[in-house]
């Protein structure tokens, strides 16, 4: 009884190989989701980042949840998302919510056991919320927001963001990051049909 409970426990601790996988995979999802948010340099772009991201995000998600079967894995994807983020001239605020939005996904998966792909789904859109921390600053410290993007893109750029930006799409962006969220998982799932199979989740 002993001998199987350590290696349980074993099991479910993560491994080394597994920190490889998650380093992989945030490469990976950071290299699609920042090819689209590129068009943030047009201020239109910008709140439909919040439908953007999370869409085209669905697929190395998915992919990436047919590897992942221990909890932590996804919480420390959306550390990591977030941290990089940062570096990328985003505020901290990313790191907040990709670990929160990582750690709702664990816990969804986890109750599934891993084995479910309607699971699989849902946790893409808990993931999907940290794209919320890149709007956040807009919402919470606005004008010495725009007094930074006044001085980065021009007063131009800054007083379209703010046109675009109302403080009443606060919570309608993070719902839409929810929703597509969930839709890239859909889409995500039916490009990784195969993977989901090998995976043993239905």
């Amino acid at each position: 009884m002993s001998t199987l409970a350590n290696s349980n426990q074993k099991k479910r601790r993560l491994e080394g190989k597994d920190l490889i996988t998650i380093g992989i995979y945030t490469v990976i999802y950071m290299v699609i989701t920042m090819l689209v948010a590129i068009l943030g340099f047009i201020p239109i772009f910008i709140p439909l980042m919040a439908v953007l991201c999370p869409l085209v995000g669905g697929i190395p998600y998915m992919l990436y949840v047919t590897k992942a079967k221990k909890f932590g894995m996804t919480a420390i994807m959306g550390f990591l998302i977030g941290l990089l983020n940062i570096f990328g001239g985003n505020g901290y605020l990313t790191m907040l919510t990709g670990l929160a939005g990582g750690l709702i996904a664990d816990i969804i998966l986890k109750k599934a056991d891993y084995k479910s792909s309607k699971s699989a789904v849902l946790s893409c859109g808990a993931f999907s919320i940290w794209v919320f921390g890149n709007f956040a600053p807009i919402f919470l410290n606005r004008d010495s927001y725009l007094v930074m993007l006044t001085e980065g893109y021009g007063a131009e750029y800054a007083t379209t963001l703010n046109t675009y930006m109302p403080m009443w799409i606060a919570p309608i962006l993070l719902v839409a990051c929810f929703v597509f969220g969930v839709v890239g998982g859909v889409i995500g799932k039916a490009i990784c049909k195969k993977h989901f199979q090998r995976a043993g989740i239905a």
